[in-house]
């Protein structure tokens, strides 16, 4: 087979925040490393723009907890390196019924991770905060230090320019049509993009986003049960003469709520004076026929904004509604493995990352370098991330991704 390309140690295919931070391990590391996109860099059709994303530690999952505090220590080391800041520090607070499964599992893992913690009723969150908070009476709220912002347009391009800067080749307005094992150069990969050109790879690692289970499946037949998820995420006006009680560098945190309602949010950095709050689901849909909104019904968010922010925050509806796409497995969980069948460990997927994977880009970057180079990744427990964990169920343990049906989190 002839090449018209250049020769790679490894080529990554999706050039988001996990492609691009996969690319700047890689190439810290040594490696002759190409990152392809099939769109203009930066672009806003997938799931890594936008001006805020949350990092928080608390989880009910606890293997979780690990790879939040190591991306944290990434973060800082890659803004370091960059010269400016993509992470603004804050705490962060976990509010919900006393009685939520996901709650209490948020506790748990609290204390098995000896994580800094206090647990508040209604009156001391309400002291707490001022009044800014003001949860229902059988609700409780936990307070944790590990929380803040990450601004995702300013964190890919800081990913792409550390690659850059480590000797890594960038290429967008690339589709990669397909991936073929190769077996005339003893080894390795074929990438082949939509103008005829064919690449050749020791390695590939494809993190494409909410197209990964269509490129999978056209490469290896291999359905990856991975739902595109067209989401909105919410700005709402804070009432004259609060804005600064809710801004980012004083003590109010980002947050999450684990009601019937699955809302999250951050103090106000982006636009002053607007504070965004927003639901945790969407709907299904074709990443390449998406119908751009008109997004989730909003009546539950404004009872809850109305009764939690004690009416300093005006909740008759959001001043500005920004979209994107999240990529979400049955369980909820990440799909970090290699393909496998004939790819063997010479493909590498990272995808599936189900709305909360991009406080973790950094450790998720390592940890495709580490499978990519060396076979295995330190640190980590990938049993919860494996390809296989869909054959033995299938259907998971939350939802059902039938078209046109609303996709919500509920966290019990």
């Amino acid at each position: 087979m002839e090449y018209s390309g250049e020769e790679f140690d490894v080529i990554v295919v999706g050039a988001g925040i996990m492609g691009s931070s996969t690319a700047y391990q890689l190439a810290k590391r040594g490696q002759k490393t190409l990152l392809l996109e099939q769109f203009d860099f930066l672009h806003h059709r997938g799931s890594s723009h936008g001006e805020s994303r949350t990092i928080r530690a608390t989880y009910p999952e606890d293997y979780y907890f690990p790879m939040v505090l190591e991306s944290s220590l990434l973060w800082e080391q890659a803004q370091s390196e960059i010269g400016y800041k993509v992470y603004f520090k804050a705490h962060h607070f976990d509010v919900g019924p006393y009685e939520s499964k996901s709650l209490r599992s948020v506790i748990s893992c609290c204390e098995k991770n000896s994580i800094s913690h206090q647990v508040l009723d209604r009156r001391q969150v309400f002291d707490k905060f001022s009044g800014r908070f003001d949860i229902p009476e059988n609700w409780v709220g936990v307070a944790t230090e590990l929380g803040g912002i990450i601004k995702p347009t300013k964190a890919v391009s800081m990913f792409q320019t550390l690659a850059i800067k480590n000797g890594a080749i960038l290429r967008d307005n690339t589709e990669v049509k397909t991936i073929l094992k190769d077996n005339v150069k003893g080894g390795g990969v074929t990438v082949v993009i939509s103008n005829g050109e064919k690449l050749w790879g020791k390695k590939c690692v494809v993190t494409a986003g909410a197209w990964v289970g269509k490129l999978v499946k056209k490469i290896s037949g291999v359905e990856l049960p991975i739902q595109p998820v067209e989401t909105g995420v919410c700005y709402w006006r804070i009432k004259e003469g609060n804005e600064a009680a809710y801004a980012v560098g004083g003590d109010f945190p980002t947050f999450a709520s684990y009601g019937d309602t699955h809302v999250y949010g951050t103090p106000s950095l982006e636009y002053p004076g607007l504070i965004k709050i927003a639901v945790h689901g969407g709907y299904p849909c074709d990443p390449d026929k998406r119908p751009w909104g008109p997004g989730i019904a909003l009546d539950s968010l404004k009872e809850w904004i109305e009764g939690i922010f004690a009416g300093r925050v005006d909740s008759n509806g959001p001043v500005a509604t920004q979209l994107c796409m999240y990529s979400v497995t049955p369980d909820e969980d990440f799909v970090i493995d290699f393909l496998g069948g004939e790819f063997g460990k010479d493909l590498v997927i990272g995808g599936g990352f189900s709305g909360h994977g991009f406080k973790m880009a950094p450790v998720v970057g390592r940890i495709l370098a580490d499978l990519v180079l060396r076979g295995e990744a330190e640190g980590v427990e990938l049993k919860h991330f494996r390809v296989d964990r869909f054959k033995e169920n299938p259907k998971g343990n939350v939802k059902d991704f039938e078209d046109q049906v609303i996709f919500a989190v509920n966290p019990e």
